[in-house]
């Protein structure tokens, strides 16, 4: 089911006589049991003020086709959503429902905040088959702000999105980016935090374990790129060989994408940490490969199919399974377990909203 509008999509789930697998353009592959209902049908720009960087469209709007138009006005989506499509094989369109339904976020969330930091407001169909508005257009406009959080990242379980409301950012002028070779892991934490908690207002900062080389990046006024990466050369040479690298955007987009892990076989393991516990964790990991971002706090993991990764963690932290065999999908669960409190709010939340559990039923446990 394809429907075109926001009344079509509201008659759709009403009339729903079993469970619903939710999909934007189809590019993350989380397909559960039940008749397809894509949003793709309901696209297009409804309002774009550049001047009150403020977006409002469609979300089954190609995120692409945001982009472009963004980019027409040197702005830009400041929270960077990663591209699925490599890691998982998928041949679909990233939407921009997608990626708010999903929190997706890419490098940039340690200085520019997450995809759910960039939402103002929400349009949605919930499993009663209601439409629901919440949030405003602008950032002053806080009603409901708490909802609009809270479908950011509920994957579809809560509502189908049909409009989202986003505030958006100017691009920078320059970029620059300070590579340090020849780097462990601790010593990578220890750099990255270093980075981090300087004044030098990094966008980016991660790890490659397989060439041991960490990667800061800083953003804006060319002359001011320029003046904190050196400082942070200056920064970082007493623990490594740093050099400026002046366009390293394919750099960054194989960061955000995980591109290394695209050929490479096995299941892929995404966890959140404490950037402190990482070095720690690592090891007990026994991964084939590993990659580093947000300072060390997101570990992306490549372990052999099948494995229980969630068993080898000893912190905390959660750890959700991004590419595997719908088996092992099944067996092991595509997210963390909650604890038993937050299931039970979990639950009486999903109640409210899917009193049928027709939204992608089981997905989030």
């Amino acid at each position: 089911m394809t429907p075109g509008s926001e009344a079509e999509l509201a008659e759709a789930i009403a009339g729903a006589n079993g469970p619903l697998c939710i999909q934007g353009g189809g590019s993350r592959g989380l397909a559960v049991e039940g008749d397809v209902l894509s949003t793709r049908g309901l696209s297009g720009v409804e309002l774009y003020e550049p001047g009150a960087l403020t977006l409002v469209v469609k979300a089954g709007t190609p995120v692409a086709e945001v982009e472009t138009l963004l980019a027409a006005q040197n702005q830009r989506l400041a929270f960077e959503p990663m591209d699925h499509r490599g890691m998982l094989g998928t041949e679909g369109e990233p939407t921009i429902g997608g990626v708010i339904a999903a929190n997706v976020s890419g490098p940039r969330r340690i200085q520019a905040g997450a995809a759910r930091d960039h939402l103002l407001g929400v349009r949605f169909v919930d499993g009663s088959g209601q439409a629901v508005k919440n949030g405003g257009r602008v950032m002053k406009n806080v009603t409901g702000y708490d909802l609009v959080k809270l479908m950011c990242g509920a994957h579809g379980t809560l509502g189908v999105l049909t409009e989202v409301s986003l505030k958006v950012l100017p691009r920078a002028e320059a970029s620059a980016t300070v590579t340090v070779t020849g780097v462990d892991l601790p010593g990578a934490i220890r750099m990255m935090s270093a980075a981090l908690g300087s004044p030098y207002d990094v966008t980016g900062a991660a790890y490659d374990a397989d060439t041991y080389q960490v990667h800061v990046r800083v953003e804006g006024f060319q002359d001011s790129a320029a003046y904190r990466s050196a400082k942070l050369v200056e920064l970082l040479s007493p623990s490594g060989l740093a050099e400026v690298r002046e366009d390293a955007g394919v750099l960054w987009k194989g960061i955000r994408d995980v591109s290394a892990f695209d050929s490479r076989p096995g299941d892929i393991w995404r966890i959140s940490v404490k950037p402190s516990d990482a070095a720690d964790l690592a090891p007990r990991l026994e991964a084939e490969a590993l990659q580093f971002d947000w300072g060390g706090g997101l570990i992306w993991a490549l372990v052999p199919d099948g494995t229980d990764l969630r068993a080898r963690i000893n912190v905390p932290g959660h750890a959700t399974l991004v590419r595997a065999s719908q088996d092992t999908r099944a067996r092991l669960g595509v997210f963390q377990p909650q604890p038993a409190p937050l299931a039970a709010i979990s639950a009486g939340l999903r109640s409210q909203f899917d009193p049928r559990s027709i939204l992608n039923p089981g997905l989030m446990g």
